[in-house]
This record gives C-alpha cells, structure tokens and sequence, in this order.
C-alpha cells in the first residue's frame, strides 16, 4: 500500500514511522497545515493508495487566543485534504478527539453522539471533522484521547520530569478517560487505512486506553511503574484553572470500532510500561 501521511514529528506520526517506514511522512517543510491547498497539492503529486492525517493544531490553551489559526490547521486543511482524496479516489483516515464533547455526564461517548465542544481547540477539531464528512472522500475520523508516548509533550513526560525533583505532586482527579499509547494509535490507523483501501465502509470510529482512569491514578501508575516516590495529591479541575476548559468526562465507547475493524482498546498500563522503558533506554 503506498501510503502517505501528513505529520512527521508528532506522537502519532513517529510511531507510524517504526511500523511503516516506507510511508512518505511530509512534514511542515514539505506541506504546511497553514497552507491548505499545499496539502491538497501533495496528495495529487504522491497519489497515495490511501492518506492519514497525523498532524494537527494540539496547543489547547493557546487555541483560545489563536482559534482562526488553529481554524486553519484543524480545519481547513483535513478539508482540502478529504477533497484531494476523493478526487483521486484514495480514503483518509482522520484522527480527532474527545474534546469534541463536552464532558457531561459519566456514560462513555458513542461515535453518534452530538458533540458540543466547550473550548476552542475542540471546536477547530469538530470543525475539521465536517469537512471531512462533506468532502465525500472514503474516510474513517478516528477520535482518541489523552495520547502519550516517548516523544514530543505529554503527561507521562511531564509527570516524570516534574517527579524527579519533587515529593509531592497535587494532579486533576475527576476528569476521567482512557490513556492511549500513540504506538496503539498508530498500529489502529494502519489496520483502518488497509480496510477502507480494500473497500470497508468508513464513518466516525472512538479508540481509547483501557480502562478507564482519572489524571490523578494516571500519575500514580506512572511514579509506580518509573519506580519514583512521589505522592499524589487529588485536586478538583476547579482548584487547577486552564484557559481552555477541559472535559470532565473523556471516556469513548470503542465498541463500533472493534465490531467494524477487529480494533481491540489497548491496555494503556502495558502502553506505559514500553514508554516508560524506552525513556531509560534513552
């Protein structure tokens, strides 16, 4: 399968790049998100078998001041991405988030709920979802949540750097959702894009860490498994104020995605040992 993906630095596209090394990854340098119709252009010159998108506006608190910005690279340019692809006939595999909801209740979002995003950067990202949708492109929208890996800004990397100087750490402890291992999210795209090439149906598909966990039982695991002895002290969202507000609620249901692609919610505990073992080998 000729394979092209836009990112190259971020989470998702480094381990895309360990388990398909003969992808072409294109970077800001060689098709910018800020330039839409260079994305489409890169499409039409490589003609790829199929195309996933890994790059993305992620800086969510600076999203509330930038959001036309953010607009741009989460929006716009998925759009002109899913209309090159469905001019050449080539599906897209999208990837979204959680944040496109607004973190009510306790129940686990299905792929059909309505989302209702409560910031900025979850706005950008439904907006791109329905460009995506409109395109008529084949395309499956991956939404995932709290993504973590050995490179690039996460919580486990802050949460090791920040334990290695402290005792105690006090970490958000009622937003609740699945860890995911971007190596799970990466392996999930590549099953997903050889589907819709051989002809699967696409749609709106959730993949999050098993089971589910707060922020807080996050960091825990995390000081255990690094073997650091660090105290965490359970805070409430309100006592830790961000400009973006973030959900309380981040749990997504994956059922539809097992069921339609054999895609099973990764144990993020056995994601986070691998990480955690790849940064000491560092």
């Amino acid at each position: 399968m000729k394979l092209l993906v836009f990112g190259q630095t971020g989470q998702v596209a480094r381990e895309l790049a360990r388990v398909a090394p003969q992808a072409v990854f294109l970077g800001r340098g060689q098709a910018d998100l800020a330039d839409p119709a260079a994305c489409a252009a890169a499409i039409h010159a490589h003609r790829p078998d199929a195309v996933i998108n890994a790059a993305a506006w992620t800086a969510v608190d600076r999203a509330e001041t930038e959001e036309a910005a953010a607009l741009l690279v989460n929006a716009a340019a998925p759009g002109a991405m899913a209309q090159a692809c469905a001019d050449l006939g080539a599906p897209l595999v999208h990837i979204s988030t959680d944040y496109v909801f607004d973190g009510s209740g306790q129940v686990a979002w299905k792929p059909g709920d309505t989302p209702a995003p409560q910031n900025a950067y979850g706005r950008t990202k439904l907006a791109g979802e329905v460009a995506v949708q409109a395109s008529g492109a084949r395309h499956v929208i991956l939404r995932t949540s709290w993504v973590f890996s050995a490179h690039g800004a996460n919580f486990v990397k802050t949460m090791l750097r920040l334990g290695a100087d402290r005792a105690l750490l006090r970490v958000v402890a009622d937003q609740i959702g699945g860890p995911t291992p971007a190596a799970a999210i990466a392996g999930a795209c590549l099953t997903i894009a050889g589907a819709l090439r051989d002809g699967a149906a696409g749609g709106t598909h959730h993949f999050a860490g098993a089971p589910e966990t707060s922020w807080a039982c996050f960091a825990r695991e995390t000081f255990a498994q690094a073997g650091l002895a660090v105290a965490v002290e359970d805070i409430a969202t309100a006592d830790y104020p961000t400009p973006a507000r973030r959900p309380l609620n981040s749990r997504l249901d994956c059922a539809a995605l097992t069921a339609d692609f054999g895609i099973m919610p990764p144990d993020w505990r056995t994601g986070l040992a691998a990480v955690i073992g790849e940064l000491k080998g560092a």
